[in-house]
């Protein structure tokens, strides 16, 4: 497909993500999560290997396993109280300003210095309850599927001088603010047991009350916590703009194919992802709580690996907007040292 034909595309899969979020916003976010989620990381993770992650250096990657396990222990075994919350947030903003020195800087020795003051920085700035939220909770769920996905449609939109383009980036964030100005009463729907079961035991009914508080929408009197998280109108208004956001996201990803081409990879690869995601899938059908928590670590490395990338989107607007930024070339640039040529003597 050309440009034309994808940015129309996107647009329709916006306004479909849309109306269905509108329609069936807790069960949608628990299929797109499920079933189209795991598919994306797997596929994502791959594409970035083949690019060494936009980082200046090919290694560089392998810093972002050993924090996401951590991170990963942290939340399967429940840790609790403010030491395990500072640390869960620390691990996060770590991970974000060491993905800028692998964009920025080429030397290790200087990526590692920044890396040991994010350490002690984080661990300060992760003292406050306003950092918690931004870099523990928002920036690996709404901030990487939403604010990230904008900032990919409009660098894309830049890049190709394309009118589609920046239309389908004013349709995306009408799309976003809708959910927060139009509250639909839709009398047929009830929230299903086992997506109330399901959301509360991923604990996303947490980000649900958490947005809706920041955004001054939880005043009035309820009934009880989760009356106003699964059957409020500013709980669902909340919920549907999140199934909005997974949904887009993910559908984003895989309408890219013929540009980005993710799926040419080795034959073996798709085999070895397509029985991954269906295992994937497999989990989340027989226990929802069991797929996420086996699932954590490869959402969270996605996540990570993505910081680099993210990096270069957003000074990539700068320079269409005519910044100049002179940034290292990502490690798959580098032209390859030349080898000596030998030059045989005259006898």
């Amino acid at each position: 497909m050309d440009t034309k034909t994808i940015d129309i595309a996107n647009i329709i899969l916006m306004i479909v993500s849309c109306v269905a979020a509108y329609l069936l916003p807790f069960e949608l976010f628990l299929f797109s999560y499920a079933v189209l989620g795991p598919l994306h990381y797997l596929t994502e993770i791959s594409w970035l290997h083949k690019r060494d992650y936009f980082a200046t250096g090919k290694m560089d990657y392998l810093l972002f396993i050993p924090l996401a396990v951590i991170l990963t222990l942290m939340v399967v075994t429940d840790m609790q109280g403010a030491e395990a919350a500072r640390w869960s947030t620390n691990l996060i903003f770590m991970c974000l300003v060491a993905a800028l020195g692998m964009v920025v800087i080429q030397s290790w020795f200087y990526k590692l210095i920044l890396l040991l003051g994010a350490l002690v920085g984080g661990y300060i700035l992760s003292a406050t309850h306003g950092a918690q939220m931004v870099f523990g909770m928002y920036l690996p769920t709404l901030i990487h599927v939403f604010i990230f996905t904008g900032v990919f449609i409009i660098y894309g939109a830049l890049k190709n001088k394309s009118a589609l383009g920046l239309l389908s980036v004013l349709v995306f964030i009408s799309c976003g603010v809708s959910f927060f100005v139009y509250h639909p009463v839709i009398s047929w729907y009830q929230v299903h047991p086992y997506a109330q079961r399901s959301i509360t035991g991923i604990r996303f009914d947490g980000l649900v009350a958490s947005l809706a508080h920041l955004l001054n929408m939880d005043h009035g009197t309820f009934k009880s916590f989760e009356d106003f998280v699964f059957h409020s109108v500013p709980g669902q208004s909340v919920m549907r703009f999140i199934a909005f956001a997974y949904t887009y996201h993910y559908l984003n990803w895989f309408s890219k194919t013929s540009v980005i081409k993710w799926h040419k990879v080795p034959m073996r690869w798709l085999v070895i992802v397509a029985i991954l995601w269906v295992t994937s899938v497999g989990l989340y059908a027989y226990d929802y709580m069991l797929g996420l928590e086996v699932l954590f670590l490869l959402s969270m490395i996605h996540v990570f690996m993505e910081f680099p990338l993210n990096y270069r989107s957003i000074i990539g607007i700068g320079e269409e907007l005519g910044l100049k930024v002179k940034l290292p070339k990502p490690a798959m640039a580098q032209p390859a040292a030349a080898a000596p040529v030998k030059v045989k003597k005259p006898k």
